[in-house]
C-alpha cells in the first residue's frame, strides 16, 4: 500500500528579485518593490511530502527522524537567515520563490533515499504559495478550467 507523509518546516531568508538581463526600469516594472536593492525577507514554510509503501515493520512510510535531518541539512542549515542571492544556485537564477521551490525539491529528492520526495509546498507569505512538481491532473484540470472560463 502507498501513502503519502508531509511534514512543515520553517525557515526566515531574505532575498532580491532582480534579474541582470533587464535594465533597471524593466525590473522595477517587473519585480516593484521587490527590487528594493536592500531586499526584503520572509519567514517561510516549507511543506515536504514523501510517498512510498507503509512498511510493515513500522507501519510508517518512512522514518521522521530521518526526513528532519535531511530537511535540516539539506536545506533549513542552508537557506536559514541566508540571502537567497549570494547561494550558488541563484548566481544564474533570479531567487523567485518559484525557483527556491524546484531547488528545494531537487535538493531532496537527490539526498533522500528512504522514501520519494513526491512535492515541495513553500508559503511566501499568508496569500502566496508554490509548488513543485505540480500533479499533472490539476495541471490539466486548471487548464480545462481556465479554457472553459473563456468560452
Amino acid at each position: 500500500m502507498r501513502a503519502y507523509f508531509s511534514r512543515r518546516y520553517r525557515l526566515s531568508a531574505s532575498h532580491r528579485l532582480h534579474s541582470n538581463g533587464l535594465s533597471a526600469e524593466e525590473n522595477q516594472a517587473i519585480y516593484g518593490k521587490c527590487n528594493n536593492p536592500h531586499g526584503h525577507g520572509h519567514n517561510y514554510v516549507i511543506e515536504v511530502t514523501v510517498g512510498g509503501q507503509v512498511a510493515a515493520e513500522t507501519g510508517m512510510v518512512c522514518n521522521l527522524v530521518d526526513l528532519d535531518e535531511c530537511v535540516k541539512r539539506e536545506v533549513v542549515g542552508r537557506f536559514d537567515h541566508a540571502n537567497l542571492n549570494f547561494d550558488p544556485l541563484f548566481q544564474e537564477r533570479v531567487p523567485t520563490t518559484e525557483n527556491l521551490c524546484m531547488e528545494v525539491y531537487r535538493l531532496l529528492k537527490a539526498a533522500f533515499d528512504e522514501a520519494e520526495v513526491v512535492r515541495v509546498r513553500i508559503e511566501e507569505t499568508s496569500n502566496n504559495f508554490f509548488e513543485y512538481p505540480v500533479d499533472g491532473r490539476r495541471a490539466r484540470q486548471g487548464r480545462e478550467q481556465t479554457w472553459q472560463n473563456r468560452q
